[in-house]
């Protein structure tokens, strides 16, 4: 813990004492109930963070009014009905030792209608979110002061039912942010023109709250230091209203980026430089007396310390690294820092999880996402010999598992190298949290007492020989060659050769497959000035990508020239070049140095009918079973470990 010395130290903000440094910040999990109540679910995903070690809780948005709601399940702090449940998810997380505030929220005009059942929604000025698109009810000046009065009434609730404080969500485009922001907010009233104008709803907001409240319970102002949207607040206008901010009585500053005009911002990919956020942080500091948080992919212990050290933060949000490990702070401060699970920045589970209709929080490198105080990875009733082939993501995650609930088991890989196509897949740019990924589930394995076998190729001998009780078969998936005419003799090469440094390619390129390897695979070819077409029979590149990622992806193929055939259809591959329809038209596409195949994956199970009768069970799991993505992968592994 001594080179963390910093993050573990105990801070106040305001008169409330916190424990450490590291805080849960605010993030959407969809667990709530549809009545807006909080869920036996949501309760024990705080709580396991609590016992993880975090200082500081701050609950995901909660709703203030039942018009203001961002999302279908978004529990609701509006009326006295919610208070019991509220207190049940205060009480548990004072238990487990840590302190939780409540974030209070109102969506404004980016509120689907869907979450509002059909009502519109509400706003400082009537003009749409690029996103919904959903021309809001311009406020009039009394429903604005109604609403000031809403947030004070949520706020002596919270104090009622026990929360440690209060965080008033000025972030993301929201309707407080929507109020301080020219992007949004093209009023003329007392609550629109400049800066201090625009500022008068939040400054009415904290003032009600403190009159109210009083002065022991802290107040915590989530905000972004630059909106990136155009017309939008940059971080001198956010310098000012944190100033305006603290004289109205704020304890503390929440410092994070973005409206919903600029999601690939807010929950920021592996594209974006870890802690590149800090600065803003930073310099919101140098105007404020009050502790500062600072937030966004800090993704690494030693940088977190670094932050808190040359005094760019007080405190350090772990968002998305709160999810894919709970236990951070405990493993952090116990040296463990190898078997802390990394959030890849990739999105697939919790950012795509929540948006998608009916989608909850999950996570690709932590299957129990979800399933707080439902997962029992106690000790097995009897322990057996487990074979596991495969030390793909799938086969390592089933492995370490089952070996922490006692099994004796052996993990068979032909490759002398672990990873499988995971290992291949952090090699193109911006991928390299892939890497880390597979360092701690070696380390898992490796704690765990699983014993790795590579370079060794199960065979139906070795199965007679070994007898294993339960065959786990994670042998993944082999990239996919269509029956093309001429794609065989063309001497076309393999995306995955490619990236994995087995081939060389020419300067001209074509990538047949315009889906996320392919045009990772064109990413990785960017790097090297090499000149790229990439071919697609749909209509979009990379349409299997979640959001954010994409968008970083495309900007890049767009600087590195990348050129994009789409809606066609590959009818003959040739070794320099294709014969592709598009529209009932053939086209010859030729000239081109190399050709590379990227479509994709298909299941491989060469074992699935030479398993011995002797053997208990078998567990198909992963791309094994059927390619999809990795987080589908390490879902069916935990659930098989937790089985056996």
């Amino acid at each position: 813990m001594t080179q963390f010395k910093t993050l573990f130290a105990p801070i106040c903000i305001g008169q409330l004492e916190i424990k450490n440094r590291c805080v849960v910040p605010a993030m959407g999990t969809s667990f709530g109930n549809e009545d807006s109540t909080v869920s036996e679910q949501m309760v024990n995903y705080y709580s396991e963070r609590a016992r993880g070690g975090f200082g500081l809780i701050v609950s995901e948005v909660c709703s203030v009014d039942p018009l203001g709601k961002a999302g279908p399940r978004e529990f609701g702090i509006w009326d006295d009905k919610f208070m019991p449940g509220l207190t049940r998810l205060v009480d548990e997380v004072h238990q487990q030792g840590s302190k939780i505030v409540v974030q209070l929220h109102h969506g404004g005009r980016q509120v689907p209608p869907n979450a509002i059942e059909g009502n519109q929604p509400v706003a400082p000025s009537a003009v749409p979110c690029p996103l919904i698109q959903v021309t809001p009810h311009e406020m009039t000046a009394e429903e604005v002061w109604a609403m000031i009065g809403q947030f004070r009434v949520a706020a002596l609730r919270a104090k009622a039912i026990g929360f440690d404080g209060v965080e008033v969500h000025g972030a993301h485009g929201y309707l407080v942010a929507q109020f301080m922001s020219a992007h949004s907010n093209k009023r003329y009233d007392e609550f629109g023109g400049g800066l201090t104008g625009r500022m008068k709803f939040p400054i009415e907001i904290v003032r009600a709250i403190r009159e109210s409240a009083g002065p022991d319970f802290p107040i915590i102002f989530r905000i972004s230091g630059d909106e990136m949207v155009y017309g939008g607040r940059a971080i001198h206008e956010t310098l000012a209203a944190c100033m305006l901010l603290e004289e109205a009585g704020v304890d503390c500053f929440d410092i994070s980026v973005c409206t919903y005009g600029s999601l690939e911002w807010m929950c920021a990919p592996s594209a974006v430089a870890p802690g590149f956020n800090s600065t803003a942080a930073e310099e919101v500091k140098k105007v404020v007396s009050k502790p500062v948080i600072a937030v966004g992919r800090i993704n690494d212990p030693a940088l977190a310390e670094s932050i808190l050290r040359s005094n760019k933060a007080d405190l350090i949000a772990f968002g998305r690294e709160s999810i894919a490990d709970p236990e951070l702070p405990n493993k952090l401060a116990e040296g463990r820092v190898d078997e802390v699970r990394p959030c890849l920045a990739c999105l697939q589970g919790c950012l795509t999880g929540v948006f998608i209709p009916g989608g909850r929080l999950g996570c690709v490198v932590n299957p129990f996402v979800g399933r707080e105080g439902s997962s029992d990875l106690g000790p097995c009733k009897r322990s057996k010999k487990v074979m596991v082939v495969g030390a793909g993501p799938a086969g390592l995650e089933a492995a370490w598992i089952a070996a922490l609930r006692g099994h004796d088991v052996t993990c068979y890989e032909k490759k002398s190298v672990i990873g499988g196509q995971f290992r291949i897949a952090a090699i193109p740019p911006t991928k390299q949290e892939l890497a880390v990924a597979l360092k701690q589930l070696l380390s898992l394995c490796n704690k765990y007492g699983v014993k790795l076998k590579l370079g060794t190729e199960v065979t139906a001998d070795l199965l007679v020989q070994e007898k294993p009780q339960i065959v786990i078969l994670a042998t993944g998936a082999e990239p996919f060659i269509p029956a093309i005419p001429g794609i065989r003799e063309s001497g076309a090469v393999l995306a995955n050769d490619v990236i994995d440094a087995k081939v060389q390619v020419g300067h001209r390129v074509l990538v047949i497959g315009g889906g996320m390897v392919g045009a990772e695979t064109a990413d990785y070819l960017r790097d090297y000035g090499k000149s790229i077409t990439i071919v697609d029979m749909l209509s979009d590149i990379a349409a299997d990508m979640p959001l954010g990622p994409r968008k970083w992806l495309l900007r890049r193929l767009a600087e590195g020239h990348v050129e994009f055939v789409t809606n066609a259809t590959v009818k003959r591959v040739f070794d320099d070049g294709i014969l592709y329809e598009r529209d009932t038209q053939q086209y010859d596409a030729r000239g081109f140095d190399s050709v590379v195949i990227a479509l994709g994956s298909r299941a491989t199970n060469p074992l699935g009918a030479l398993i011995p009768p002797e053997v208990e069970e078998v567990h198909v799991i992963g791309d094994c079973k059927k390619a999809r993505h990795v987080s589908d992968a390490t879902s069916e592994a935990a659930d098989v470990a937790l089985s056996i």
